[in-house]
């Protein structure tokens, strides 16, 4: 090595002014100044030159201060000292932590004779600053390795997000070298394993740890324990953690971690007890645990029982405290935390900060959340991300593109959370365009491999509508979760392509109870009830529990199918699984119950419910008003206001609903009334469709008509339809016409307007205009889809269309179907109008009713004859059934059910 005179050192060295350098260290929060000057009067070695550049050099990496660092190399050079290899390498390292890797690799391919260390802080700089390509072509050039490159390697594939690369690095040095006595490298391998969850490979780390003797290092101890818990082997941890014997605070808090995610919340606070001292990280895993698993009370309460015993919060408590805030939308409590904050600490944390964020918003108070982000001195991604979330939350989606665009102006990086959240801004036809720009930036800055970020691609182009994009999104996608899979499953079903939804969930590689859950949506919201009860029972076959989504979709589909057996069967399950006490199960039942004509059980589970919310009481209503007892609704929406429990719209579609099947005149227009004076609820098209088929059954159709001419926006199909039903109920085709122009105005292809209206002309006896509306309706192409019923007997559904001829018992169905219209007849409650051109058919439904007769008792059906009644609106059969065997008989119309007991539940006419 070249040396110079101490004089000649000396001489250069005069022309350095005095450099003052501020060391800030993060852990001990010390600050040191570290002066390098000259003094002519002193004569410095070598050495004491050495160890003044060293120290400065040290001081300005920790600063990470790119001038300093230049003013450091030139004077390194003046004095003739840049060739020194012990400088050099500290010269690199100082240069990589300022990020200046170009200015690393000159230093470094200077080095005539690089040892060891200058390979390694070569290789180390790269892999901090993600050069890890360049990283593997260095370290493979390496004349010699130690311990430090094989980990420095390894943890560089770990911490940039290649943990299998890591593991292949430690296979290459466990294969390579003879011998090997770091424990930092099995550390590094296990996070890596950790990371996979691999618990063949953490079993084999494990038993070579105990091979080589490290079974007794405190670091090795933590690495196998997390390893062991990440992994999922709780007992393989716990068999280690009890052979410890003196577990450190990382042994307790993880295991404390480990018994909550395997175990529950009770076992880990049993362990959390247990423990001989805590620090704040102790406190903050049990905090977050009762947080996590919706114990949000609970984790204040043991943020308090902290405070007592003497500990204080830092910022990541107090980000886990507010986070349970906002789940319990406790205004309060969070504005006592934030007062806390800005007593105890000097500027508001990052981490603090966004969790205020995050709580102001989830309370409501986007305001205050735009002041907290304000006042804050920094920003990180995280507090921007909070903001921008906060933002779309409240539907101010320019806004929020407005605060990404700030956000990239600003020197912070875009991580993947972020670019997922402002892609979710995207999702909807406005902003589209925006979306497409942001996946074009997601390629050029290379994160479209994360994926977050590609799940955001694929769930925003489904929500715009574009499929096929959604669908190119997810094949580029390097990597898939279960949540890409289930987002192209709800893409296709957006466009109601079930067979491709299908596709993709038989094709996935695993599935949890939320695909489940989606496959099963994809079906019910398709109308298609059956085949979505199917894959409910090969759910349960393959042994997935349902969760109380899975319960509540299931159950409604019964309802919707009035299949009373399977949704019983579904109740009984539900009740197993301990989801018989969840609030939104309970009020599907009600409304299954309901919909299959048992509305005493129905109201039997309303009663069990102990915190009922206004589904349970809206639910209820909708049932009994269904059932055709208006006075009972009534009844229940009164109790319901002495509760104090303020209506929606909804609720007064049940009651005025309730108050038209059974004939509540009076009531019903009290009640639409009240809804604006008292609750100012404006009403819909829902209510004033209630309203005028309240009007037209009981012949009041002008002042219907009146109703509909004074309404305050446009009628739509379903007001004139209940219009016109009143006119062919009342034979008013004149009324009926004026009806049919308006309704065919806004749906000229609706088949359902013509048949309605042709049916009106038959009803009266106008055969010819009858044979008009029909005659149109072939000119146009318009075509009545065939209406089907269908009736469950001995576990099998048998399904009907009108005039059927294709069921095995066809015969036997005419004959009592005759009978029981000619009883009927006899009655004198029911004339058949022969001149009606519709009536020589058999209405698919008579059909189901003759079929469901025949499969009962022999002596029943006799019985049922003498004992006719029968609806004046719909023409079908009451009270079939009701003895006390409770036997009952329902029958699907259409989008339609019957339940023959008690009440006609097509019309509402109850008995």
């Amino acid at each position: 090595m070249e040396m110079l005179s101490i004089h000649h050192a000396l001489k250069h060295f005069r022309h350095l002014s005095r450099l003052s350098v501020r060391s800030i260290s993060t852990q001990e929060n010390l600050s040191t100044n570290l002066f390098l000057c000259h003094d002519p009067s002193m004569e410095q070695s070598y050495m004491q030159l050495s160890q003044k550049f060293y120290e400065a050099m040290k001081a300005c990496a920790s600063l990470r201060s790119i001038p300093i660092a230049r003013k450091l190399h030139a004077q390194l050079i003046s004095v003739g000292l840049d060739s020194a290899v012990f400088l050099q390498n500290h010269l690199l390292h100082m240069y990589s932590r300022c990020s200046l890797i170009d200015d690393a690799r000159r230093v470094f391919f200077s080095i005539q004779h690089p040892n060891v260390f200058s390979w390694n802080t070569m290789i180390s700089g790269l892999v901090d600053l993600g050069h890890i390509g360049e990283a593997d072509k260095l370290f493979s050039e390496m004349p010699e390795r130690d311990s430090v490159s094989w980990t420095t390697m390894m943890s560089g594939h770990f911490h940039n997000g290649e943990p299998k690369d890591a593991i292949k690095v430690f296979a290459s040095m466990v294969w390579n070298c003879d011998r090997f006595y770091d424990p930092f490298s099995f550390s590094c391998v296990m996070k890596a394993c950790a990371s996979l969850g691999h618990i063949k490979l953490a079993l084999q780390l494990h038993s070579l740890v105990e091979k080589l003797n490290f079974g007794c290092n405190m670091t090795i101890q933590n690495s196998v324990i997390d390893m062991y818990i990440k992994c999922g082997a709780l007992r393989s941890a716990e068999k280690v953690f009890i052979r410890i014997p003196n577990p450190s605070l990382f042994c307790w808090n993880s295991m404390i971690y480990g018994c909550s995610k395997l175990y529950g919340v009770r076992r880990a606070l049993r362990m959390f007890i247990q423990m001989p001292e805590r620090d704040c990280v102790s406190w903050n895993t049990i905090i977050s645990i009762f947080s996590q698993h919706g114990f949000s009370v609970e984790s204040l309460g043991m943020f308090v029982e902290m405070w007592n015993q003497g500990f204080r919060a830092n910022a990541m408590i107090y980000a886990t405290v507010l986070s349970a805030c906002a789940s319990i939308y406790d205004l309060e409590w969070g504005s006592h935390l934030h007062a806390r904050i800005i007593r105890a600490e000097p500027s508001m944390d990052v981490f603090a900060g966004s969790g205020l964020i995050d709580m102001y918003v989830k309370c409501g108070h986007l305001h205050l959340a735009r002041k907290v982000f304000n006042n804050m001195t920094e920003h990180n991604a995280v507090s921007w991300t909070s903001m921008i979330s906060g933002v779309m939350q409240f539907g101010l989606e320019d806004e929020a593109l407005v605060l990404f665009n700030r956000m990239r102006k600003a020197p912070i990086t875009l991580d993947e959370f972020t670019l997922a959240t402002v892609l979710g801004v995207c999702s909807g036809q406005e902003h589209a365009w925006v979306g497409e720009q942001l996946h074009g930036y997601t390629i050029k800055g290379g994160m479209i491999s994360s994926i977050p970020v590609g799940n955001a691609l694929v769930t925003m182009y489904a929500k715009c509508g574009n499929t096929d994009k959604a669908n190119q999104a997810f094949e580029l996608m390097p990597a898939k979760d279960i949540i890409s899979w289930t987002a192209m499953i709800t893409a296709f079903s957006q466009i109601g392509n079930v067979e491709k939804s299908r596709e993709y969930f038989d094709k996935m590689p695993e599935r949890n109870v939320i695909t489940w859950n989606s496959m099963l949506g994809t079906y019910f919201q398709n109308g298609l009830w059956e085949e979505g009860l199917k894959l409910y029972t090969l759910m349960q076959r393959v042994g997935v529990n349902p969760d109380w989504i899975t319960l509540v979709t299931s159950i409604s589909a019964c309802a919707d199918l009035a299949i009373l057996k399977l949704g019983v069967q579904i109740i009984a399950q539900a009740e197993k699984l301990g989801f018989g006490s969840n609030v939104s199960v309970m009020n599907s039942i009600i409304t299954m119950y309901s919909r299959c004509g048992r509305i005493v059980e129905a109201n039997r589970v309303f009663d069990l419910i102990c915190d009922k919310n206004l589904i349970s009481w809206n639910a209820i209503m909708a049932g009994y008003a269904q059932n055709g007892q208006g006075r009972k609704v009534i009844e229940i929406f009164e109790n319901m206001l002495k509760m104090d429990w303020a209506p929606d719209h909804i609720s007064y579609v049940s009651v005025l609903s309730g108050c038209s099947h059974s004939g509540l005149i009076i009531e019903g227009k009290r009640y639409f009334s009240s809804m604006t004076e008292d609750f100012g609820i404006n009403p819909t098209c829902e209510h004033f469709a209630c309203m005028v088929d309240l009007l037209g059954r009981a012949g009041l159709l002008n002042d219907a008509k009146n109703l509909i001419v004074a309404m305050p926006f446009k009628p739509n199909a379903a007001i004139w339809g209940a219009l016109l039903g009143a006119c062919r109920l009342h034979c008013d085709y004149n009324l009926a016409e004026f009806a049919v122009r308006n309704l065919l105005e806004l749906d000229i292809d609706d088949s359902g307007s013509y048949v309605l209206l042709a049916n009106t002309y038959s009803d009266c006896g106008q055969l010819e205009a009858f044979a008009d509306v029909r005659k149109q309706m072939r000119k146009k192409g318009i075509e009545k889809n065939p209406g089907c019923s269908w009736i469950e007997v001995n576990n099998r559904v048998h399904v009907f269309t009108v005039d059927d001829a294709n069921h095995p018992q066809i015969k036997d169905i005419y004959r009592i179907l005759e009978e029981i219209v000619k009883k009927i007849e006899d009655t004198g409650c029911y004339v058949n109008p022969t001149n009606a051109v519709r009536s020589q058919r058999h209405h698919s439904e008579k059909l189901a009713v003759a079929f469901g007769l025949l499969s009962l008792p022999a002596w029943m059906p006799i019985y049922v004859m003498k004992n006719l009644r029968v609806c004046h609106d719909c023409h079908v059969v009451i009270k079939l059934i009701s003895l006390v065997t409770s036997r009952e008989l329902i029958v699907r119309d259409g989008h339609r059910f019957h339940h023959f007991k008690d009440g006609c539940c097509s019309c509402g006419d109850y008995w």
